[in-house]
């Protein structure tokens, strides 16, 4: 970043210090906040205390700033030129999980899993699926995450959301479009919490099927190292870590990163890679798939921020 762009955020961080309750920095490192462990530095990063402190923040950054939500880190590839303009991630108010007249309410920054428990602890069922998903609530309602045979659009009642002027919206189920790892809802809202339909159940039962939910993905998903989850979303008709494999891609390596050999549909970071070794190994499985069988793969991973190198592309 040029001299001149720095100390304008630096100057515009100071004084949004002294107006807002949440913590903001800047020329914060993502790196340390992302699962692949890689990335550049945010030019701002900000953890609002509420709703109200994060419309607060929207309305005193100029309107064109690019904004970038964090959720747990999990399903982000941040490249090593780090991300233009202010990173918000929900926690603290904005991440708890309550229950009323049976109905669970979840904020944005709450983790999956930690809904999952909640509803457990609540004798209420239909949610132990979201105990497997790597994400935070407002990440799988922008993506309609789900595994096992379930997803968000199957549990969810409505969301809210804010917009750059600050001012709150709410939108159920049926209105925003969500279809395979895919939401309408334009990219420019901020999810702040969603409601969720669940069903009477024995606490017991529900802990049985979360921990068989977990020992299948330990099974069959690499544990303890650093990775995104799926790279790839599963092509209509095929699953992607097949059609990764017959491509000759299972293990494959571009310097400290390789498509995990338990289950090829996993980039792993194993300690050294760069953001660029990643993407350009997922390209280049992409590519490898292309030309095997014609398929074209879709990153499920999203890509964002400043390329410090070429990189080839991938739908």
């Amino acid at each position: 970043m040029a001299q001149h762009a720095t100390d304008n955020i630096n100057e515009m961080t100071a004084h949004l210090k002294s107006h807002l309750k949440g913590q903001i920095l800047a020329d914060e490192l993502l790196a340390k906040r992302t699962w692949l462990g890689v990335g550049g530095c945010a030019d701002i990063y900000f953890e609002p205390a509420d709703e109200d402190d994060l419309a607060q923040f929207l309305t005193a950054i100029p309107q064109d700033m690019p904004l970038t939500i964090l959720g747990a880190g999990s399903n982000m590839l941040i490249r090593d030129g780090g991300l233009d303009g202010a990173v918000i991630k929900l926690t603290g108010a904005l991440a708890e999980v309550t229950i009323a007249d049976e109905i669970i309410t979840a904020g944005a920054g709450a983790t999956d899993a930690e809904v999952a428990r909640f509803a457990s602890r609540n004798h209420r069922g239909g949610l132990a699926f979201l105990v497997s998903i790597p994400g935070t609530i407002g990440g799988g309602l922008t993506m309609n995450a789900g595994c096992y045979g379930s997803e968000f659009k199957d549990v969810l009642i409505s969301a809210r959301m804010m917009d750059r002027t600050g001012a709150i919206h709410e939108m159920n189920a049926s209105e925003m479009g969500m279809t395979y790892r895919h939401c309408d809802v334009a990219k420019d809202m901020i999810f702040l919490s969603a409601t969720f339909h669940s069903y009477p159940a024995d606490s017991a039962d529900i802990k049985a099927e979360m921990k068989e939910m977990l020992a299948m993905r330990a099974a069959t998903q690499p544990q303890g190292v650093r990775t995104g989850g799926s790279t790839f979303a599963n092509p209509q008709g095929h699953k992607a870590w097949q059609v990764i494999d017959a491509a000759g891609c299972r293990g494959k390596r571009i310097g400290d990163a390789s498509m995990n050999e338990k289950h090829c549909n996993f980039l792993i970071n194993h300690g050294a890679a760069t953001a660029a070794d990643i993407e350009a190994l997922g390209c280049a499985v992409a590519e490898a798939v292309r030309a095997h069988s014609g398929i074209e793969l879709r990153w499920e991973i999203r890509r964002l921020g400043r390329q410090t190198s070429q990189i080839g592309d991938a739908s």
